[in-house]
């Protein structure tokens, strides 16, 4: 499991983490999972047509992901959000099973990119993973508070002078490295799940700002790490196992949340 061909698969792993959870904290509480769960599948025919062409399957990523965010705001601008996303959501959907459609590898390629690969990490894959991760927490722990207030009061934001709209662009900007990061690792289908699961668990135990996102971080390492070692052990995809410990994670979450609240509830209605 620790061997030498497994390392890129755990430095990544734990750098894609640390991020998804820095930046799916504001995702949960931006209520925006629809448009996390796009960015990626607006990444995959990035790969797709990365790998036709024979380049370097991150310029394809980075290309197709800023597309995305670009495409998003533009349809968002035109209608409702959320219908923009989707739109969005079956143009690369199409697009990507088109240039599938016309390489000589299209089962693998199909598995690798939507479901993620565990040995899918190359010496030059890590690289600029690891400097995407690098930029995005930087950015993120500069811009933490005016994207925080942004997400929780927009009008007192507005109020002190920080621009939704730019800041609306930012994170997407930063949602979107991130998920052409995490692609070759989680797959396409499921990166959304890491960057919604543990945040969102997270949450539903304390609704302090630093705790949670100290939380998020340690949720979300954990369920890489679990995931990694288990897709070894198994040889099943990595995306299946963080999938489902995402939603085991929410799930036990809630659970204890609600659980804590009746205790709470029936201590208050016994007191005389």
């Amino acid at each position: 499991m620790f061997s030498s061909f497994m390392i890129n698969t755990w430095i990544s792993g734990t750098a894609i983490a640390l991020v998804a959870a820095f930046v799916g904290y504001f995702v949960v509480i931006r209520r925006s999972a629809f448009a996390a769960h796009a960015l990626p599948l607006g990444a995959f025919p990035g790969a797709a047509a990365a790998n036709l062409l024979g380049v370097n399957p991150f310029v394809g990523l980075l290309v197709f992901v800023g597309m995305g965010v670009l495409l998003l705001r533009q349809l968002a601008r035109m209608g409702r959000r959320d219908v923009g996303t989707g739109l969005l959501l079956v143009l690369f959907l199409g697009m990507g099973a088109l240039f599938l459609s016309m390489t000589n590898e299209y089962a693998p390629e199909v598995f690798s990119l939507l479901f993620g690969e565990m040995l899918g990490v190359s010496d030059a894959d890590l690289w600029p993973i690891l400097g995407i991760c690098a930029v995005v927490s930087v950015i993120m722990i500069t811009i933490y508070r005016p994207l925080l207030l942004d997400s929780s009061f927009p009008d007192l934001a507005a109020l002190q002078g920080i621009p939704a709209a730019r800041m609306d662009l930012l994170f997407l900007s930063l949602l979107a490295l991130v998920t052409a990061s995490a692609l070759p690792v989680v797959g396409a289908f499921l990166v959304f799940t890491l960057l919604v699961g543990p945040p969102a668990a997270a949450q539903s135990l304390s609704t302090h700002p630093l705790r949670s996102l100290l939380l998020a971080v340690i949720f979300a390492e954990g369920s890489i790490w679990l995931a990694i070692a288990l897709s070894y052990w198994s040889n099943w995809p990595i995306g299946f196992f963080v999938g489902m410990i995402g939603a085991g994670l929410f799930t036990l979450a809630r659970g204890y949340r609600s659980w804590s609240q009746r205790q709470r509830g029936s201590t208050l209605v016994s007191v005389p």
